[in-house]
């Protein structure tokens, strides 16, 4: 089961690679919480384990593992 859902405000963990911008505060966007369920080649470099696309303020999106993102409260 994914940690967070759509529209749910989260912050990127400080040992997260730089082009995911730690520290920052971005919005999910879209939720892959399986392997099964994520769509292309481009996701088997990801970990099992829900991954997000997530989307910054300046409108650049990413897509994280949730291992490197924390919900803001």
């Amino acid at each position: 089961m994914a940690k967070f859902t759509y529209d749910d405000i989260v912050m990127i963990r400080g040992g997260a690679p730089a082009k995911f911008r730690p520290g920052a505060r971005a919005w999910v966007i879209a939720v892959f919480e399986t392997r099964e369920k994520r769509p292309g080649k481009y996701f088997d470099a990801f970990p099992n384990g829900a991954v997000y696309t997530i989307e910054f303020e300046d409108g650049f999106t990413a897509e994280v593992h949730e291992d490197d993102l924390e919900k803001v409260e």
